[in-house]
């Protein structure tokens, strides 16, 4: 594409796994650009070399992404389209591209997104946990002090919280939130629209007894998925529905100590605090 009054920077999702999740139109315009600013460019040229194409490439990573701004917009400002990809999934979310789309939508280029494969959105669907509020927080702190308190930040929010983990560190993590978040239901999503996709399921504690039993589920990059807190004691019916719960299993003789971790585990919160509220009503009895 030569046209500078149509020169575009595509903003262009790539597979995350299956080549197949690669769309027509992404195909398409990845072999009429005159250029691709790829993160990795021995990563791209594989998926190139798949289509059956020769692009001129550009590496556009976090260590040199402020420095191509000019020379990808003087490319652009010449009519010369381009297309920019990360190694899997789409560009800016969790991958370099935000410095070089703030800036060249700041200077009135045209910036056009070409939709595809998302491991957010694609673990999400598959996930089983409430979509309809969610936050996303990419990858947590690498050291364990910043990886609690940033989880310690979030312990109160009621939406599904969202996060993209390494194979190195998931253990770390899982141990951290265990610790922070106690009982609360987590998804994995591992290896996605790859061959061994595994979706594990269960508490934090729970899930690091299955990466022990089997070090396979510790492997591939993962998405963790965390059911959001209780409503807030301020909720009215959820105090109500929440001490019936406890009333119910106490009066089936039910222990104060599993008492907590089934209303954590339906309710979400901490588990002391729900041990605490037990105890109380097993002594007002």
């Amino acid at each position: 594409m030569s046209d500078a009054n149509s020169a575009s920077l595509y903003v262009v999702a790539t597979p995350i796994g299956n080549l197949e999740d690669l769309s027509p139109r992404a195909a398409r315009l990845l072999g009429e650009v005159a250029l691709i600013a790829a993160e990795d460019t021995r990563h791209t040229g594989r998926l190139l070399r798949h289509l059956g194409l020769s692009v001129p490439m550009l590496s556009l990573h976090e260590h040199n992404e402020a420095a191509r701004i000019e020379q990808l917009d003087a490319r652009l400002v010449a009519g010369e389209s381009i297309a920019l990809v990360s190694d899997a999934g789409t560009p800016l979310i969790s991958d370099p591209g935000f410095v070089l789309v703030r800036e060249l939508r700041a200077r009135g280029r045209r910036i056009v997104p070409v939709p595809g494969a998302c491991a957010l959105v694609a673990a999400l669907s598959a996930a089983g946990l409430p979509t309809d509020r969610f936050t996303f927080q990419g990858f947590l702190p690498a050291k364990g002090a910043g990886r609690r308190g940033r989880l310690e930040s979030l312990a109160a929010r009621e939406e599904t919280l969202v996060f993209y983990e390494s194979p190195h560190r998931i253990r770390d993590t899982l141990a951290d939130m265990a610790a922070v978040l106690g009982e609360r239901r987590l998804v994995l999503a591992r290896e996605l629209t790859k061959t061994f996709e595994t979706f594990l399921d269960g508490s934090a504690a729970e899930l690091l007894v299955r990466m022990e039993v089997d070090s396979d589920q510790s492997r591939g990059e993962f998405v963790v998925m965390v059911a959001g807190a209780a409503p807030r004691v301020e909720d009215e019916a959820a105090v109500v529905a929440g001490e019936a719960l406890l009333a119910a299993l106490l009066a089936e003789g039910v222990g104060v100590k599993q008492v907590a971790a089934v209303a954590a585990r339906v309710l979400g919160g901490a588990k002391k605090a729900w041990y605490a509220r037990a105890q109380a009503l097993k002594d007002a009895g």
